[in-house]
């Protein structure tokens, strides 16, 4: 049954709420053959974006095709050249035999084929005939750009979880062939095809876009900024109005500040009180149903804690106190953080863990809003919680 709170996939149409400008955005980039990047915390609407603006381009008459798949259980270069192949063959249509004359015709020279029998029983496209390697990798990125010019519509490949490419056996690697690709495209394929590199774990992402550098000036990135608590509040009031029931604006407003805009968050916690209440919403349905949302995500929340070292959890605790110069003479003396050098590896480690992001100015925010209330509640015990 539709719910008017959906959390559990995508959005787009009359759900999708906000960010007129980055959807306007992402259209006129993919429009001009750019090659984008987007990466904020997990259930931000990053997938939603994408979807959306898609949306927007096709009913405005722009004929395209997305290539989408993802890099979550990619380990290997191979994996990942007959995963992103696959999809772009798929983005072809669903016929086997046009798959199997396209893979003869594109794929020639490489090691990537098609296999009817293997396709019919597992439903997968390509087959590896033996080990694969960067010049098999290669092929499968400028597939996509030969098949938009075969079939006259462009292709636009997202790729979610991108960070994930630094798990391959040379993730560097993997990056250093995309760029040579971009820079060295044929004329004839150029603007056939674009780019979407989407990934949930944001410092492992800067760490590929904005250490390393990859791809400089070669993508363009999407920020998503937090919805307007405007559009967040009729948003909830006119779903719960589909339900017959009324809630008070007031109260929103807490809502609103609790998950700091946090659309995935929002939707799953009406959900949650909508099943709870029946007329009129009242506080105390928020607070049941604050429970249960936080009952859900708690265990993710302990290990997440249990996997930290003590020196780590202390530098948390700082953060949450909202202290800053962390490597100071009174913040290492008040918190057992043992030496400036140290603070620099608790930093790093909570990065890492995609616990903690740090700005250019070094202030440092909690990626998920619901832990940061969980362990300032329920793990640190705080007043201010």
């Amino acid at each position: 049954m539709d719910t008017p709170f959906p959390y559990e996939k995508f959005v787009t149409g009359r759900q999708f709420i906000g960010r007129s400008a980055e959807t306007k955005a992402l259209a006129n980039l993919l429009a001009q053959g750019e090659h984008i990047v987007i990466y904020e915390p997990p259930k931000t609407g990053k997938m939603s974006l994408v979807q959306q603006t898609f949306f927007n381009m096709k009913s405005s008459g722009r004929l395209f095709e997305g290539v989408l798949f993802s890099l979550l259980s990619v380990r290997t270069i191979q994996d990942l050249a007959l995963d992103l192949a696959s999809a772009a063959l798929r983005s072809a249509g669903a016929d086997p035999a046009l798959y199997e004359e396209l893979a003869c015709s594109l794929l020639a020279g490489t090691r990537m084929v098609f296999d009817k029998e293997r396709y019919e029983t597992f439903g997968e496209i390509l087959s590896p005939a033996g080990p694969l390697d960067m010049e098999d990798l290669r092929a499968a990125f400028l597939l996509p750009y030969r098949i938009a010019l075969r079939t006259g519509q462009k292709r636009f490949v997202v790729i979610t979880e991108f960070q994930n490419v630094m798990l391959t056996e040379d993730g560097d690697g993997v990056c250093r062939l995309l760029e040579d690709v971009f820079r060295t495209l044929p004329d004839e394929l150029g603007g056939w095809a674009s780019y979407v590199f989407v990934g949930s774990q944001v410092n492992a992402m800067h760490e590929i876009f904005g250490v390393k550098r990859w791809f400089w000036r070669r993508v363009e990135r999407i920020r998503l900024d937090p919805i307007d608590a405007k559009d967040i509040t009729e948003h909830v009031i006119r779903g719960f109005l589909t339900t017959g029931k009324v809630i008070d604006r007031e109260l929103l407003k807490g809502v609103i500040r609790l998950f700091c805009g946090n659309i995935w968050y929002i939707n799953h916690f009406g959900a949650i009180c909508d099943s709870l209440s029946r007329g009129y919403i009242m506080e105390q349905t928020l607070r049941d149903a604050l429970a249960r949302l936080t009952a859900i995500h708690e265990p993710r929340f302990v290990a997440t804690m249990n996997d930290l070292t003590t020196f780590q959890v202390s530098l948390l605790r700082a953060i949450l106190d909202g202290r800053q110069r962390f490597s100071s003479a009174d913040v290492i003396r008040q918190y057992g953080l043992n030496s400036s050098a140290n603070v620099r590896r608790l930093k790093d480690a909570l990065c890492k863990k995609e616990i903690v992001t740090f700005d250019e100015d070094e202030n440092a925010t909690l990626l998920d809003p619901l832990f940061e209330y969980w362990v300032r509640k329920f793990y640190f015990k705080m007043n201010n919680a």
